[in-house]
């Protein structure tokens, strides 16, 4: 009978391991189109206090503070592209945030090249604050991070992306290319094609951007 309750008892707690795992994975599926089609910087920081939410519910699980940090990041960028130049004073501590948050990612997922590709974007984001104070410290951190995503997965389409932007930012006297932008665009938009995501809540964000950067280098 001892035997029977137990057995009893280890499927019970089984069933409500999946069950939550089940909640968890559509959760985050039910989050996974406003990664790409979230536009403005505050709802940008809205999705991601959604999703570290989510993180801190779960805690072992490593996806919601990567998209947290990622959307922090993001919400970064979209100021700096919205024709401003914001002071250090406003990108730090979203800079700071979204390091935060990668850092508990990392913790749980150990290193990998989208864990370094957000790396990147926030090394990037600080440089883009104060490029004349901050590119001897930011410029080499964000070109070793996206060397470590390279390495990590050579295949992972948003390496391209994200050094294609490079190209398109950068003044053609200080390396920048928009010839060399629209090729490596390319070359992300045909990985993106092959690239087969782990799961429905791996990362498979940026195939839209990379494309809006393509159009602009025609």
């Amino acid at each position: 009978m001892k035997q029977v309750f137990a057995i009893l008892l280890a499927f019970i707690t089984s069933m409500s391991v999946v069950g939550q795992s089940d909640k968890y994975v559509k959760t985050m599926e039910s989050k996974m189109a406003a990664v790409d089609s979230t536009m403005t910087s505050a709802a940008l920081i809205d999705l991601a206090n959604s999703f570290q939410r989510i993180g801190d519910a779960e805690k072992n699980q490593w996806l919601p503070y990567y998209y947290a940090a990622l959307m922090q990041a993001k919400s970064g960028y979209m100021l700096s592209n919205n024709g401003q130049t914001p002071s250090p004073s406003v990108i730090d501590p979203i800079a700071d945030k979204s390091e935060e948050l990668i850092k508990k990612a990392e913790e749980l997922a150990g290193q990998n090249s989208e864990i370094y590709i957000v790396k990147k974007m926030i090394a990037t984001l600080r440089l883009m604050a104060d490029p004349m104070n901050r590119w001897q410290t930011n410029g080499p951190e964000a070109t070793e991070a996206l060397a470590k995503a390279k390495e990590l997965n050579p295949e992972n389409p948003r390496t391209l992306l994200l050094e294609g932007q490079d190209k398109f930012y950068t003044p053609e006297q200080y390396g920048g290319s928009k010839t060399e932008a629209k090729a490596l665009f390319e070359a992300a938009i045909k990985k993106y094609e092959s690239f087969k995501p782990e799961s429905s809540i791996s990362p498979q964000w940026g195939l839209s951007t990379t494309k809006y950067f393509y159009s602009l280098c025609k």
